[in-house]
């Protein structure tokens, strides 16, 4: 039987197919999503390169996490076994790399070949190499403006495909899910997460295109890139690598010593955050740690929940040894201090082959995974043993359901908001942790000359009270704002999926959490 529906906010004649496919309903009323998928291919037609480059990257880190996780499991029971995981492992991300190099070498409207920043200032005061001749600080503002124009508006695309979706092509009128979303909209505590998440995400996927230089050039292969700047002393222009620049950029607070804020560098390079120590621009530098801040996080939070999501669902759903044995095993992971954990176990694969991967920051990833999952399996496990016993579980089980199935389909959509509330608000303790081990060095943290928000702020903390506060200061609010916005969020979704704070009742309560 086929029965429409008939949604009340559509516009006049929008009428949907209650019990039909998608692709038939899409094909009954296609206007919508021809309409939002002329933009959105626009959108990604643009800046195809940088997307590519980015789901490549997330798509290597992927890869390298899951094998790394098999390469350490298999290495227990047979050496060579793990050795064939490296093999594949290595043959796969070579192919992705090559994919990915690939990738950035296609065009895009906002990349810095057709915006660049990059010249030379005459001595009759014009600019030679910035994009019309403007100057370098001016050019880099309006790229670095056209990015984030981009990148707020492709995320709030992609809202709206799916209000697209809600309106003309869901089967149902009404889920859980609507509700939810429509109170993170009026939460400006939660929103504020959002536009926070939404910024360092596109610091970075966009971080390249976002800086004045690439951490190729001005930071991890600094002297194998050169530029031209105008001496004043030969009055010719002259060729210089990044590196002997940045030898006479440093700043160290004294004297003439520093290169501030909003403020060019001798040979006429300009720096929105100024320079480190080294010289190396530090805007630079916060894009590149970004990116490998949130991967490591990423990675992080993603192997966490998967474990404790999947523990959590076992043990409420068999209970008795099964859940005890799974509490005493995350006892034991709790009761060792996680940073005494991450000390040692850098230390101890201080020389292998998972510690060159991502610079360190894979090895760093499967760390904050494997001792973060407990506190997320206990926020879990109450609201999984809720649920299996729900008359709903039972129903399943008399009708000889597959327990997997049964996990799955009436079990995990429970659990899935508390999920994302708790793993939402243990980002920040990794952000913050990852930054500590970076701060503390002697081989911890993320390998230099990699980007890292922590070194940054160890290599400025002699000059806090000179000209050269910057160097620790920005780093510092950047790594607090990353924080508060994660824990905004989480809190915002805590919000979002409880009706009793609109005065719901236990049942909604429960219907809010399911359909989160």
């Amino acid at each position: 039987m086929c029965a429409n529906v008939t949604q009340p906010d559509d516009a006049p004649g929008t009428t949907t197919s209650g019990s039909s496919g998608l692709w038939s309903r899409l094909a009954n009323n296609p206007e919508p999503a021809v309409r939002w998928g002329i933009v959105a291919a626009v959108l990604l037609l643009v800046e195809l390169g940088a997307f590519l480059g980015g789901v490549l990257t997330i798509l290597d880190a992927t890869v390298m996490g899951v094998t790394a996780f098999f390469d350490v499991v298999l290495g227990v029971f047979s050496p060579a076994l793990a050795g064939m995981v490296v093999d594949v492992q290595l043959a796969l991300s070579g192919f992705i790399e090559g994919l990915r190099a690939s990738a950035h070498e296609m065009p895009t409207l906002l990349s810095r070949d057709v915006i660049p920043n990059q010249g030379y200032k005459t001595p009759d005061g014009s600019w030679i190499g910035p994009f019309m001749g403007l100057s370098p600080a001016i050019a880099w503002a309006l790229r670095l403006s056209l990015v984030l124009v981009y990148s707020l508006f492709s995320f709030y695309w992609l809202y709206r495909g799916w209000l697209t979706f809600r309106r003309h092509y869901r089967k149902a009128d009404w889920t859980p899910k609507d509700d939810m979303v429509n109170r993170l909209r009026n939460h400006s505590w939660g929103k504020f997460g959002v536009v926070v998440l939404v910024l360092f995400l596109t610091m970075s996927l966009f971080g390249t295109t976002m800086a004045p230089s690439t951490v190729s050039q001005n930071i991890t292969s600094s002297y194998g890139h050169e530029f031209q700047y105008y001496s004043e002393e030969t009055g010719q222009v002259e060729t210089i690598t990044s590196g002997q620049a940045n030898f006479n950029s440093k700043s160290k607070g004294a004297g003439d010593q520093n290169v501030g804020v909003m403020s060019y560098d001798e040979y006429d390079r300009f720096h929105p955050f100024g320079t480190l120590t080294n010289g190396r621009d530090l805007f630079t530098y916060m894009m590149g740690g970004a990116q490998i801040t949130l991967m490591v996080a990423g990675i992080s939070i993603g192997l966490a929940s998967l474990i404790a999501a999947l523990l959590a669902l076992v043990s409420s759903y068999y209970t008795g040894i099964v859940d005890l044995s799974v509490l005493t095993i995350a006892d034991g992971v709790v009761s060792i201090p996680q940073l005494l954990l991450l000390i040692l176990v850098s230390v101890v694969f201080q020389n292998h082959w998972l510690a060159s991967v991502l610079n360190g920051g894979l090895l760093l990833a499967l760390i904050f995974g494997l001792t973060t999952w407990p506190f997320l399996w206990r926020s879990l496990r109450g609201p999984a043993l809720q649920v299996a016993q729900e008359e709903w579980v039972d129903a399943a089980k008399s009708f000889g359901q597959r327990p997997t199935t049964t996990m799955r389909k009436h079990m995990f959509p429970y659990v899935l908001g508390y999920l994302l509330i708790y793993a939402s608000m243990s980002v920040g303790g990794i952000v913050i942790a990852m930054a500590s081990l970076s701060f503390l060095g002697n081989g911890l943290g993320i390998s230099p000359p990699t980007p890292a928000w922590g070194r940054a702020i160890s290599l400025g903390q002699p000059y806090v009270s000179t000209q050269s506060w910057h160097i620790s200061l920005i780093p510092g609010i950047m790594i607090v704002i990353l924080v508060t916005g994660a824990n905004a969020l989480g809190d915002g979704i805590r919000d979002a999926i409880d009706p009793e704070s609109e005065g719901g009742s236990e049942e909604e309560a429960a219907a809010a959490g399911g359909g989160a």
